[in-house]
């Protein structure tokens, strides 16, 4: 694969920052007959495709959310089967990853992560950072609110100190605290296995984004339901509020 081919079919501009929330797992491995395991382990594959995929249209950013601080209510079993993939996928694909100029980043809290696992994904962060074909984004342990009450917390604090009025306290400052500072708004959304909600993912950062709502579970996911998404995506007038209609380009 070529880190830096976009198919010729596909020569109109791409979203900058798409996100994605792997939603259907277990309901993929209930319609089969299979154990919520199998279809995570479906959803890893769905991963490689997507991200291969994303590198080919020449998608500069792509967010994926791959575990919810909400989800360590689910079983202890499933909990470690999930913590499993992660090593196993970490562990096969970083090279892979790296050769093809995917640079990996990762948001979201550390606290409670084993410690193995935060050294694996430290060391594909490190070994990945100047890479440019793609910035691949794993939302791990991660929660919308906690992120914005975390940035108020730093802000407020900062303000104690006096190294901050209250009135500098923006929109734009509040962004620089989130663990997504650095990254561009996203500019579309995908939701797959049906579902019609965002369940605390980029609250803050999704002002502005295009929705596209997806009845596929996601270990069915792949190129033809990403380009499905980008081509209704480009069909949106994005006017952020205004009244003259802007290029979703």
């Amino acid at each position: 694969m070529n880190q830096h081919q976009q198919s010729a079919s596909w020569d109109k501009p791409v979203p900058k920052h798409i996100a994605i929330i792997m939603d259907g797992n277990g309901r993929w491995a209930q319609s089969h007959g299979l154990p919520r395991a199998a279809g995570h382990r479906k959803g890893v594959e769905a991963v490689r495709r997507t991200v291969r995929a994303a590198i080919e249209l020449g998608v500069p950013y792509l967010t994926l959310f791959s575990f919810s601080s909400e989800n360590w209510a689910r079983p202890a079993s499933e909990i470690d089967d999930l913590m499993g993939l992660v090593r196993g996928y970490v562990r096969r694909d970083l090279t892979d990853l790296h050769e093809h100029g995917v640079r990996l980043r990762m948001i979201g809290e550390r606290e409670g992560i084993e410690p193995d696992l935060l050294a694996m994904i430290d060391e594909g962060v490190t070994l990945t950072q100047n890479n440019t074909a793609l910035n691949l984004i794993i939302a791990f342990n991660y929660g919308s609110r906690a992120e914005i009450a975390k940035a108020a917390r730093t802000l407020a604090q900062q303000a104690v100190e006096g190294r901050i009025a209250p009135a500098d306290i923006t929109p734009e400052r509040i962004s620089e605290a989130l663990d997504t500072q650095g990254l561009p708004d996203p500019d579309l959304l995908i939701r797959t296995s049906g579902e019609l909600r965002l369940s605390n993912f980029l609250l803050w950062q999704s002002a502005y984004t295009e929705f596209v709502f997806l009845e596929a579970y996601w270990p069915d996911f792949g190129r033809e339901l990403l380009e499905q998404a980008i081509a209704e995506f480009r069909n949106r007038n994005r006017r952020f509020g205004g009244v003259v209609a802007r290029s979703v380009g």
